[in-house]
Parts: C-alpha cells; structure tokens; sequence
C-alpha cells in the first residue's frame, strides 16, 4: 500500500505534465532545424543529472553556513539561496548542457540555445517535481504547476539566451564577448533562482505579493524574450 501511494500514477501524471508540456512548446518554437529526439531525450536526462549533483553541494553547503552563521540570518538566507542552491543549480544545468552540445555539429542555429537550456531545466524541473509531488501530494503539484515548473523554464529560457549568443560570438572570431555571453549564462539564471527563492522563503512574513509580482515579470519578460528569439533565429 505504501508503494502504491508514493507511485500512484495520478500523482507521477501530474508531476510530469507540466513540464512535458512546456518543452513542447519549446520544441514547437525550434522553426529552422528542429534537434535530434536523441539530443533533446539526452538533454533531460542531464537535467536529471543535476538535480543528484545539486543536491550533493546543496547538502554540503547549508551544513556549510548552518556551522559559520546563525541559521536564517539575512546573510545565512542570502548565501543559501543565491549561491548554496541557485549557483548549484543553475551552474550544473550549465556544465552539463555544455559539455554535451557545445560542440555538437547540432548547434547550428543561435535560438538552439534556448532549446538546449530549456530542456536541461525542465528535465531537472521534472525529476525535482515527482519527488516533491509524491511526497505531499496533489495540491503540491497544482502548486508547483503554475511557480516552481514555469520558473526552472524561464531560468532556462535566459540562460539559452546567452548560451546561443555566446555560440554565434565564437563562430565569429569574438571568443572575449562569447566567453563574457558564458558568464552571463549562468550569472544570470543564478541570480533569478536565487531572488526566486529567496522571495518565496519569507511569504509567510507578508511577502506574498512581491512573490507574485516577482513571478508574474519573470514569466512576462521570459515569454516575450523567448518569442522574439523564436522570431529572429538564425543559423549561426
């Protein structure tokens, strides 16, 4: 009984919906040359990937703070969730996106990018909602559904920006503007994460509503960049 709860298909249904949703989506804006299904399959399970080895430094890094500060003290929060769980994240959706497709004869057009990082995210997104969801539920999973799924998507969507970028800047003999594009990569959806959950950890002190404010921009300013680059594509 205790199996079947924890892997009640409803439940691993509504965890995974969402994000298979929105890398349709995605795949569906990839007008000029869609990837590989291999590729993109691949992708998500190096999303996967991440969440094993963010979790690891995640584990390390607040056993880390918990020893040096005073357990949720604004420099203890701030450390936590910019650099403890935001770098982590944000940084091994990065390194394992660019190890496998930097190179990648795929890599031919600049809104690639996008798609790449997308699907690393959605892939960690994914595997992180299934855990959560079986683990409390239903209503965690309409929860997630409409913040946590569309916000890994949207990290996803500005660091494809600058990953596709920095791939078009190299193939134009600019490798200190493609190096600087890389930096902002991971900076960037770094910085998101970490004002995400940063915002959401003090709700319960009347912050909901820059919560929502700070969700309902960041899903605005994603939505239209990721169209504009859908747009614009072109072959690198």
């Amino acid at each position: 009984m205790f199996f079947a709860y924890y892997w009640n298909p409803v439940l691993i249904a509504a965890a995974v919906f969402p994000a298979l949703f929105l890398l349709v989506q995605v795949w569906r804006l990839d007008r000029l040359e869609r990837e590989s299904p291999r590729l993109l399959l691949n992708l998500v399970l190096q999303g996967v990937l991440a969440t094993f080895l963010a979790y690891l430094t995640e584990r390390f890094g607040t056993l880390f703070l918990e020893a040096r500060f005073q357990k949720e003290s604004m420099i203890f929060n701030f450390l936590l969730f910019f650099v403890v769980v935001g770098l982590s994240e944000e940084g091994f959706k990065y390194l394992l996106m660019r190890r496998r497709t930097w190179r990648s004869p795929e890599f031919n057009c600049q809104f690639d990018g996008v798609v790449y990082a997308t699907f690393v995210s959605l892939g960690f997104a994914l595997f992180e909602n299934i855990e959560y969801v079986v683990a409390y539920g239903f209503s965690t999973a309409v929860v997630r559904a409409v913040t946590a799924i569309p916000g890994h998507a949207c990290f996803g969507v500005f660091m494809g920006a600058f990953y596709g970028a920095a791939k078009r800047l190299e193939r134009y003999g600019k490798p200190a503007a493609s190096k600087a594009c890389r930096i902002l990569a991971v900076l960037i959806p770094t910085l998101l994460h970490g004002a995400y959950d940063y915002i959401a950890s003090v709700m319960q002190s009347g912050m909901s509503l820059y919560f929502w404010l700070f969700v309902a921009a960041l899903f605005l300013c994603a939505y239209l960049l990721v169209r504009q680059l859908a747009r614009t594509d072109r072959y690198i």
